[in-house]
């Protein structure tokens, strides 16, 4: 059995919540060795899934003999990253400086939520801050006021998934030249970097500057939400003429309101006749007639029927690991899949092993864990 693309990849990981977690975890599905450095005494729930597959080591940054003990693993790794403030890796003696010259070939990635530098650096937040200040929240919600969504938008969109390419990117460059770097990801600017397309629009005039107004964002009728007879909610996004023509034959909405379909001026009135038409039938009565056809359809789904649906069930979407249901590992390789090596694993349940194996000076194991 493949153990993915990146089988080979040796990765530090210095314990944190949220993000860090999620990017340790992408590494660790798609091959590569990841050990996490935790605080001696933590112990994360089991639900935190995005903990699995990892090596897990339990050490007191406090004590000099384990700062060395993580220097002579970085000395080993290809990659090392941590989720800090800045300047705590620096003062726990673990900045890039100090571990760079260990391992010149070193990719140090350092993921925060205002980047290193600049007027908040040192300030705390959370991903609804972050997003507000790239823009994004602006953009999502309701006319009379911004929504807060899931944190996927700036922890593991703008966070995790830009620390995992950053870093992935540079280790092909310390490859090719020897050296390595520092990877300084803000969730600020990856969620800049997301809108992309967005700003893109607003320049040339194909976006206006609020929520429920636009393509996108819930102001056209064709392409949003709806309530159903049963309460529950299934989503519509014909936004090509052909799959509009398709959704207005399969709906009944054949009335002339519905000829003019990028008329925003008639938007309002086509949304309240959809609403109509979608409460005349349950949820699952529209996925009978709609799903898996050319309308641009989807029932919207609570956490627990995600994994029952029949196609995320087909693709085996969700797989068992250790006896909890989770996500599998994503994106899929045709001749390296990724796998997931074990369930969360209990802090410092690999700590000797780890060292030992990795080749940290059996004197400084032994003072470190004592």
């Amino acid at each position: 059995m493949s153990d993915g693309p990146l089988t080979g990849v040796r990765v530090l990981e210095f314990g944190g919540i949220g993000p860090g977690p999620f990017c340790g975890m992408l590494l660790c599905d798609l091959g590569a060795e990841v050990v996490r450095i935790d605080r001696a005494g933590f112990e994360p729930a089991y639900e935190q899934f995005a903990h699995r597959g990892r090596l897990s080591v339990a050490l007191d940054l406090k004590k000099p003999e384990a700062v060395e003990a993580c220097l002579q693993l970085a000395a080993q790794s290809d990659l090392l990253f941590e989720g800090f403030r800045p300047g705590v890796m620096e003062r726990l003696g673990l900045g890039p400086d100090v571990a760079l010259a260990r391992n010149p070939k070193l990719v140090y990635g350092r993921m925060t939520g205002w980047g290193q530098e600049g007027p908040y650096a040192h300030a705390a937040g959370h991903d609804i801050n972050y997003i507000s200040l790239s823009g994004a929240l602006h953009a999502i919600g309701l006319k009379e006021q911004p929504a807060v969504p899931l944190n996927l938008i700036g922890d593991f969109g703008g966070g995790a998934l830009y620390l995992a390419f950053g870093m992935l990117a540079a280790l092909t460059h310390a490859r090719e030249t020897g050296r390595g770097q520092v990877v300084d990801v803000a969730m600020t600017d990856g969620v800049a970097s997301l809108m992309t397309t967005i700003f893109g629009r607003l320049k040339a005039g194909q976006w206006r500057d609020g929520r429920q107004v636009n393509l996108l964002d819930g102001g056209a009728p064709f392409y949003g939400v709806y309530k159903c007879a049963d309460g529950k909610w299934v989503s519509i996004g014909s936004l090509e003429p052909q799959f509009y023509a398709l959704l207005r034959e399969k709906v009944g909405a054949t009335e002339p309101l519905f000829d003019a379909q990028h008329d925003r001026t008639l938007w309002p009135a086509q949304r309240k006749r959809l609403e109509e038409i979608f409460a005349t039938r349950t949820r699952d009565e529209w996925t009978a007639l709609l799903g898996g056809t050319d309308v641009c359809f989807a029932p919207v789904l609570d956490l627990e029927e995600a994994h029952r649906h029949e196609h995320n069930a087909a693709r085996e979407t969700f797989i068992d690991v250790g006896g909890a249901l989770m996500p599998a590992p994503a994106p899929r390789f045709s001749e390296t899949p990724g796998r997931v090596r074990s369930p969360p694993p209990k802090t410092g349940v690999h700590t000797r092993d780890v060292l030992r194996d990795w080749g940290v000076d059996a004197g400084v194991i032994e003072a470190a864990l004592d």
